[in-house]
């Protein structure tokens, strides 16, 4: 068991018997009258967000998840269809991928999230290359500073079709290096 004064942002704990991450955590008050910490924590179970105030000698058991290398392997609505080198599958929601959907491709190779032996959700890559299937033409003199325009990536899922800002030299075709945590084109891939 750990006090609200020794989490930080990113642990995960047990809240009314619920997963929750602490997404962020703000501290108000004094060594005189005690600390107050406020979390904006999200289930990892229903990705549904949340808002607690905490006192500082509030205790929390802390979780540790187990995870695992996974390849994606296919959509079957409404879930996605990973497997692990022993060719064991593992079956998560839509909704408990979060921004993981913009990025999925087939055979991608990702890890596997896992809270009571089941798949609650994916991490991926920090970085990760994409093909850029659409792309405005450059407009010629249209190149004085640093201007961005919007590249649709190749995904697994035409709903999840995701744009990404580029920088004007980057066309169709062309791939592309990706930083899956700020959503930013790195570099010409």
């Amino acid at each position: 068991m750990k006090s609200a004064k020794e989490i930080r942002v990113g642990n995960i704990i047990m809240v009314d018997s619920k997963p929750m991450i602490v997404l962020r955590s703000d501290v108000n008050g004094s060594s005189r009258t005690g600390f107050t910490y406020k979390w904006k924590m999200k289930s990892l179970l229903t990705n549904s967000p949340q808002e607690n105030v905490f006192r500082g000698d509030d205790k929390f058991d802390v979780v540790v998840l187990d995870k695992k290398p996974v390849i994606y392997s296919y959509f079957a609505d409404p879930l996605f269809v990973f497997m692990d080198a022993d060719y064991e599958q593992y079956e998560i929601e839509e909704e408990n991928l979060g921004d993981a959907l913009r990025y999925l491709k087939d055979g991608m190779e990702c890890e596997a999230v896992f809270y009571d032996n089941k798949a609650i959700s994916v991490e991926l890559p920090t970085t990760i290359v994409r093909k850029v299937v659409y792309s405005e033409p450059t407009v010629r003199g249209n190149t004085s500073g640093n201007i961005l325009k919007e590249a649709k990536i190749e995904n697994a899922i035409e709903a999840n079709k995701h744009t990404v800002m580029v920088p004007l030299f980057i066309s169709s075709g062309d791939k592309i290096e990706i930083d899956t945590r700020t959503n930013e084109f790195k570099r010409r891939g």
